[in-house]
């Protein structure tokens, strides 16, 4: 999955002027405000933007398209293709990129709804990053800090921020403490997990930020877990680094400024669906890490061996790329740090065991430089080994694992502990780490699990600590009584579902094949059909690593800017190696020698055990860009951005993301079953069971991945086949379609009638009962009059209440029970009183009607001053 985090303009159209410059055209969602990018294709060699920073209106953009349109006519008043022409519509600019000439804009085309996350604003502060969306290179516990950042300490960088474009107002500025100045504040994107970066170096400090799109690279999938009628989104979110990125065999171990191998940021993100905003919703997320072995190591894979010997590239004696890389972490994460080692202890003949010696030796080395309390954890344990044994259940052992290490790192949660915490307090919870705020909590320090691939074993491992994790999440919300989530339940089902997607994604970016072994393989329960598909990956895997794994590392090193075609020089294609490109220490010695004693950046040690990175601090915010806005300024209105009213809405595009339900895809159809979904079932009463087990292909329906393909949105283009179908899948099956985390259009019609059979049951199977077509006339009766009653308690309009004094009005019309009966529904109704302040305004209101204007105050004119400024300027 491509992600991309939402930018401002998200329309970009590119009229083409001649063939000697490019316009660049992007408006906001609203289509009310534009900004124009000159692009001047007459240097052939080198980008020549021109950005005016001006933000023009429809009819400004128009009369300059036009202008522009009649000036390069070669007659005046001709009409054809020698004027300006629209050459490509577009939602984003990626970023620019040169091979040997001239310049190459790269653009995004489509695009596709994957999760919705809270609606950023916090006490009057909004995110600027994107539209006012959700900055995905960041955590969300890293987000929400900087919202709630004082503001006290953003109102100095306030005073420099001023309107880039012409305000009619602009000197007379409204104050953040009152009236109608808010803040909106955009952090600095973590560059080690956005993509683009080096396709936007060119024109980073050239053009307005608003053209800024920055993209990360891994995984997002959404399911929907219902308890009891309640909304609860669970998400995945996974960032691959774009450092030392690579494939399985051809990036190995760490490059020598600490950047490791198949590295990736996996956060768990948990909220009440039923509020959306951050400032009054419930949010929960958790961060776990996996990347290779920090060592110089790599191997071989000109044998064409399976399992190529494992080699040692350089003798680190001082720790020093692990140093490195541990202090990255200590700086994002904080500590504790933990090293979960999945790789195998004990071999006939010694392969693996070389990088547990040599991890061993480098994390005892720096944990006598660190403090105590602070050292660095390390936890081996052969999987491999435990998995052969018939005694030994390993996902036992590694849920004792995972909560031993959730109890260390805490996790994070925007609210207080909920009263029932307090009145009835779980040992489990009692004994939680992180740090407590009053806020809520934070989660302090971070898992990084890794094996020799960082695929299989580590994918499993991951799901055990997030589903630990996952269960102290709904505990926080309240949503559970106990810390505990137990295997076969619904809400466990759809959560290793997710975590399967996301581990079959990740193992296609880096493997070149899905998962081999799963969730099921290690809990002993797939099916025998599982073998065979089992074999089928570890052929593709193979296949892809010996044949496809070079083109696919030279494609992903250009796009990064890693190498550079420059003439002269050999091309990609001819390198014998990007050993060199990769290791910039062996183009040249560097200047500055990090200490092998103090080996982390100065002033970590000092706030730990909090990150460094969210620790309010000069240097931090440095990295944030505060802006005042006034509060009816439409790039802060939440209500458009989320509901957008000016667009003509359809049910496919609406509801485009068809995420995993629990209720739907989990519960079982049968009368008399508990709905919860924290209820244990056994294998065949869920409902994915009655979905799957029709036939094979009914059962592909449900096993297809997610993640190579990104199909568009239904109102785009057919779909595109998924690269999963690699692995074995029949031609027929192409339309099959995926119910987990993504939405894809169901293009055959016979198979989506009959996953709607089996989706929608009568109402005497979910809820045994049978309604009847036509109710009694006593219903009717009793439901009119209840109906009636209804209606007669008309309460007070809440938009009036701002022009109401203290003693507001409870309702505007008082009913007066007139009967002897107390059963009766016979009312005396009262004329409602009103006070002056209402009389005053409904006198005006006639005056008016007749001529007789009334003059106007003070909150009038600021009023209609933001009307007019947001209006035409």
């Amino acid at each position: 999955h491509e992600v991309s985090r939402r930018p401002v303009l998200q329309s970009v159209q590119v009229p083409l002027d001649g063939s000697t410059r490019y316009f660049l055209v992007g408006s906001n969602p609203a289509e009310t405000k534009y900004r124009v990018l000159k692009i001047d294709r007459t240097e052939p060699k080198d980008l020549v933007i021109i950005d005016d920073k001006h933000v023009y209106t429809q009819q400004e953009v128009r009369e300059l398209l036009g202008r522009l349109d009649l000036g390069n006519r070669t007659k005046i008043g001709q009409k054809g293709s020698s004027g300006l022409s629209r050459a490509v519509s577009a939602f984003g600019v990626v970023g620019f990129v040169r091979f040997l000439e001239g310049y190459y804009i790269v653009l995004i085309t489509k695009r596709r709804k994957m999760a919705d996350i809270g609606v950023t604003v916090v006490n009057g502060v909004y995110f600027l990053n994107t539209n006012y969306s959700y900055d995905l290179s960041h955590s969300l516990q890293y987000n929400l800090t900087i919202l709630r950042m004082p503001l006290e300490i953003l109102k100095p960088e306030t005073t420099q921020a001023r309107q880039e474009s012409f305000d009619i107002f602009e000197d007379e500025g409204l104050s953040t403490q009152g009236g109608s100045g808010v803040l909106g504040i955009c952090s600095k994107p973590y560059e080690k997990y956005v993509w683009n970066a080096k396709l936007l170096e060119v024109v980073k400090n050239t053009v307005h930020r608003d053209w800024l799109l920055y993209i990360i690279h891994g995984f997002c999938g959404q399911s929907k877990l219902l308890i009891y009628g309640r909304p609860i989104y669970v998400t995945l979110i996974a960032r691959r680094s774009s450092k030392f990125a690579g494939t399985r065999f051809l990036k190995r171990g760490s490059n020598c400024e600490g950047d490791v191998a198949n590295e990736v940021e996996t956060e768990q993100i948990l909220y009440d669906a039923s509020v959306m905003s951050f400032a009054a919703g419930s949010y929960s997320s958790y961060v776990q890490v996996r990347g290779s072995v920090p060592l110089y190591w790599s191997q071989d894979i000109s044998t064409m061996m399976p399992k190529p010997p494992i080699t040692l590239d350089q003798a680190d004696p001082f720790a020093h790329v692990a140093a490195l890389h541990f202090d990255q972490m200590l700086q994002r994460f904080g500590s504790p740090i933990i090293i979960l080692n999945l790789v195998k202890e004990r071999e006939k003949r010694k392969h693996e065991r070389i990088l547990s010696e040599e991890l061993v030796a480098a994390v005892t080395y720096l944990n006598q430089f660190l403090p105590p309390e602070h050292a660095i954890i390390y936890i081996p344990w052969d999987m491999a080994k435990y998995t052969k044994s018939k005694l030994c259940n390993v996902l036992d052992r590694l849920n004792v694992i995972a909560e031993s290490v959730v109890k260390k790192t805490g996790f994070f949660v925007n609210r207080p502990d909920s009263y029932c915490s307090i009145l009835r307090p779980d040992e489990k919870w009692n004994e939680l780490g992180g740090c407590v705020v009053s806020t809520g909590r934070l989660q302090t320090g971070v898992l990084r699990t890794n094996c020799v691939d960082c695929l299989d074993r580590t994918n499993t491992a991951q799901f055990m600590v997030g589903k630990c994790a996952l269960a102290y999440q709904l505990y926080s919300l309240g949503l559970i009584d106990k810390p505990n989530l137990q295997f076969d339940t619904d809400a466990v089902r759809l959560f290793e579902e997710l975590y399967e997607d996301h581990g079959d994604t990740l193992s296609l970016q880096y493997g070149g094949s899905q998962l081999v072994h799963r969730v099921k393989t290690y809990r002993k329960i797939a099916p025998w059909t599982q073998h065979s598909k089992d074999i089928m990956q570890t052929l593709s895997r193979y296949y892809s690593n010996a044949f496809s794994d070079a083109d696919r590392q030279d494609s992903i090193n250009l796009f990064l800017g890693v190498f550079k075609p420059t003439e002269g020089k050999p091309h990609l294609w001819e390198l014998p190696t990007d050993f060199y490109l990769h290791h910039k220490n062996t183009l040249g010695l560097s200047p500055t020698r990090r200490s092998y004693t103090f080996w982390w950046t100065t002033g970590v040690l000092k706030h730990l055990p909090l990150p460094f990175d969210e620790v309010t601090c000069a240097e931090n915010r440095r990295k944030l860009i505060v802006k005042r806005f006034h509060k009816y300024e439409e790039e802060i209105d939440i209500h458009n951005e989320f509901f957008r009213p000016y667009e003509l809405s359809s049910f496919d595009e609406t509801f485009c993301l068809a995420m995993t339900n629990s209720t739907r895809d989990f519960m079982p159809k049968n009368v008399g079953i508990d709905p919860s979904p924290f209820t244990v079932r056994k294998p065949d009463e869920t409902g994915k069971s009655v979905l799957g087990n029709k036939s094979n292909r009914e059962e592909t329906v449900l096993q297809r991945k997610t993640a190579a393909s990104a199909p568009p949105p239904p109102s785009e283009e057919a779909v595109s086949s998924s690269s999963e179908d690699d692995s074995g899948t029949d031609k027929e099956e192409e339309g099959a379609v995926s119910q987990r985390s993504t939405p894809v259009k169901v293009t055959d019609t016979g198979d989506s009638t009959k996953i709607t059979e089996n989706v929608v049951q009568s109402t005497k199977d979910v809820y045994g009962v049978n309604l009847s077509d036509v109710p009694s006339e006593d219903d009717l009766a009793i439901y009119t009059r209840f109906v009636q009653l209804g209606q007669s308690q008309h309460k007070q309009d809440k938009s009036s209440q701002q022009f109401c004094s203290k003693h507001q009005l409870d309702r505007v019309i008082h009913l007066v029970p007139i009967s002897s009966f107390s059963q009766d529904n016979i009312y005396e109704v009262q004329p409602p009183r009103v006070d002056r302040k209402s009389i005053e305004i409904f006198h005006a209101h006639l005056q008016a009607g007749r001529g007789n204007m009334q003059p106007l105050g003070k909150d009038d004119f600021l009023m209609y001053r933001e009307y007019i400024r947001n209006r035409y300027l």
